[in-house]
């Protein structure tokens, strides 16, 4: 049986997490809440959009996806997959091998580096299968904590985290859920403070869904968008009240 320890590094009693969580009021995740279900009621169906069918093959679609789109991953990982069907397979080739296979994508050379690399010592320490402890992914190169926690939670329903990728952080700040100069490192820990551990997964694809179709870096629907038009427009009267 696994319990929860209230200590001056993990005051929220939540296991397993190696720091702190920022102190959020119930208000704040009332509003919260709020979020999560209106984009929920948008978005059934929001879902991770990488393709894969295996863990290790989630793994590595998640390297490649680095500073690239799944769109771009999905259309080059089909003939990868096919050629390396196991982690023993990539192990036994090498990355001028793998890097045939995704050209199209972004950093490839290096990327097929870190596939090898980290299908190796998959087969070399992890005995074939892929970890499903956040230290032992992130000894994998081309492995970081986002990489590591879209694993453990779409392939082993282990959440350990929530996955902050460029549309996680836009919206969080748009929507006032974290401080406007928060890192990635703190926008994470906001996050894990405001929604119940069980919803950290799905609120990841949640806001990539909002982010991907409506709220938009540039050129988005937020003018016309209701969800937008409320969270915004709450947040920033709320930093113009603090301003004042």
């Amino acid at each position: 049986m696994t319990t929860t320890v209230r200590t001056p590094d993990n005051p929220r009693g939540l296991r397993d997490l190696p720091f702190a969580l920022p102190e959020v009021s119930d208000s704040e995740k009332a509003r919260a809440r709020r979020i999560f279900n209106d984009l929920e009621e948008r978005y059934p169906d929001a879902h991770c959009e990488l393709e894969y069918t295996q863990p290790h093959e989630l793994l590595i679609a998640t390297i490649l996806s680095a500073q690239a789109t799944d769109v771009g991953v999905n259309k080059a990982t089909p003939g990868l997959f096919e050629a390396f069907p196991t982690p023993a397979a990539y192990a036994a080739s090498s990355p001028e091998e793998i890097q045939r296979y995704i050209k199209t994508i972004g950093l490839f050379r290096n990327k097929a580096k870190s596939v090898h690399a980290s299908m190796t010592r998959i087969i070399e320490e992890f005995d074939g299968e892929v970890p499903r402890v956040m230290e032992d992914l992130l000894s994998l190169r081309g492995v970081a904590r986002k990489t590591a926690g879209v694993v453990l939670s779409e392939a082993f329903g282990i959440m350990e985290g929530v996955v902050v990728d460029t549309h996680v952080e836009r919206i969080s700040k748009r929507f006032g859920l974290v401080p406007e100069e928060a890192t990635v490192a703190m926008t994470e820990r906001y996050l894990m403070a405001l929604f119940p551990r069980p919803k950290w997964g799905l609120l990841s694809h949640l806001l990539i869904f909002h982010g991907r179709r409506s709220c938009k870096a540039r050129g988005g629907d937020c003018a016309q968008d209701p969800i937008c038009v409320r969270y915004c427009s709450e947040s920033k009267a709320k930093r113009e009240e603090a301003r004042a």
